[in-house]
């Protein structure tokens, strides 16, 4: 076991600063390119595996931590409530982490954030951190116990595990408890030239399920291969196969509603005749256009314009990927658990059923909508096309051929992590016809 010394505080201090960004509602991946930039490899890699941990193992921590604060959790401040959830990660999942680099690292940034006297609390705290309250029995209170023992929000559970059951409902916890795999999809080289390029760069790859790209070593995808020349994009197998479903004609002129950051948008300009590819936020805008710059096509065009006033009158195939609650990617985005409520998704749904009623008319007769998120949850999914449907009588689900398990009865893509082992999403292709 590697010893450990003071050095590795920058490492600390770049994942409580992602712990801070996160809670000031920074999402997780910009949090983290924020705070890692300046860092050595393997700190990057530590900073990144520490604040993901923290985020996806809070409820434990703060279970280990609560019956160590004599005033109570709630009179630590939040600043120190990270501290100490890191100093507490690394004490209890980090093997290769010895005990007193743990503590004394921890207790370092302590000092460095809060001053001696956090820094003395702090040593305190971690010096008794062991075992945790049992979570509540399993045999009284399945839902309080999985939220417990897994780190997710008791509501979500309940919802769950009345959808899928018991045994379902653990195995997606725990997807959501590891780190997700790195993706690649194929852009302006073919997926077998792009995975010899990769081989040939001694870079370990394997296949997603469904053929759905590449899986490679966990890396900085920059110092790939191929990067610079827009050989791959980073995109998880799950929205590769909303991509697929989407069937785009060749030829075709395609609007993509909310585009960014443009993974379906360069997968579709590959063989549509135009992309015209639309973002609300000016920020995310221009982040859609350097992927498309350095991985489209030259089909598509960006337009800074809302899916509720449609910059085009018709299109061949229109593709709203919908802002939704994010409940299949909670492995990739850590935090998003915590932010998470009926209340949003309530909320959400009204929204959706707004964008998919204002991009309808943008739909040729004879051509394809696609609504598609990135959600489990059916009133964003299931029930939100049946409602387009029946305010929308001039469409009809016109499913494409997709491999043996994931379309619904109906005719949905409905892509489930624990049982397609990629992120959870869910799209539907309605043809108008009239």
């Amino acid at each position: 076991m590697t010893s450990v010394s003071p050095a590795g505080l920058p490492a600390r201090r770049a994942a409580y600063d992602i712990l801070r960004a996160v809670d000031a509602g920074v999402p997780f991946d910009q949090a983290l390119d924020r705070s890692i930039g300046a860092l050595e490899d393997a700190d990057r890699r530590l900073a990144h595996e520490l604040a993901a941990g923290v985020l996806r193992r809070r409820t434990d921590l703060d279970a280990r931590l609560q019956p160590l604060v004599h005033r109570g959790w709630s009179s630590v401040a939040p600043e120190l409530r990270d501290v100490l959830r890191l100093g507490a990660y690394q004490l209890t999942a980090l093997d290769r982490v010895p005990l007193h680099a743990a503590v004394s690292t921890t207790v370092e940034l302590a000092r460095a954030t809060g001053g001696e006297r956090a820094a003395r609390f702090t040593n305190a705290v971690l010096r008794g951190v062991g075992g945790r309250a049992a979570p509540p029995a399993a045999e009284l209170d399945p839902a309080a116990h999985l939220a417990s023992s897994c780190s997710h929000p008791e509501w979500l559970v309940r919802r769950w595990l009345a959808r899928f059951g018991a045994e379902e409902t653990r195995a997606l916890l725990e997807w959501n408890n590891r780190r997700p795999s790195l993706v690649l999809q194929p852009a302006r080289l073919p997926l077998e030239t792009l995975q010899r390029l990769l081989w040939s760069g001694g870079v370990g790859v394997s296949r997603a399920p469904h053929e759905a790209g590449l899986i490679v070593e966990p890396c900085r995808p920059a110092d790939l291969p191929g990067f610079i020349e827009g050989a791959f994009i980073v995109q998880d197998a799950a929205q590769a196969l909303v991509a697929r479903f989407a069937d785009c004609p060749p030829g075709a002129l395609v609007y993509d509603a909310c585009a960014a950051p443009g993974g379906k948008t360069i997968a579709l300009g590959r063989v549509a005749g135009r992309v015209l590819a639309g973002e609300l936020r000016l920020s995310r805008a221009r982040r859609l256009v350097e992927n498309l710059r350095r991985a489209g096509s030259g089909r598509e065009r960006v337009v800074v314009a809302s899916a509720l006033a449609p910059p085009c009158r018709a299109a061949d195939l229109v593709l709203l990927d919908a802002p939704c609650l994010g409940t299949g990617t909670l492995a990739r985005h850590p935090e998003a658990r915590w932010r998470v409520g009926p209340d949003a998704l309530a909320r959400l749904a009204g929204e959706q059923a707004r964008l998919l009623d204002a991009v309808a008319p943008v739909v040729r007769p004879g051509g394809w909508l696609v609504y598609a998120t990135c959600s489990l949850e059916p009133e964003e999914n299931e029930a939100q096309v049946n409602g387009f449907l029946a305010r929308h009588t001039h469409f009809r689900r016109d499913p494409a051929a997709m491999p043996e398990g994931l379309l619904s009865p109906a005719g949905d893509l409905v892509l489930l992590p624990q049982r397609t082992g990629t992120d959870g999403a869910f799209a539907a292709r309605l043809r108008r016809v009239s």
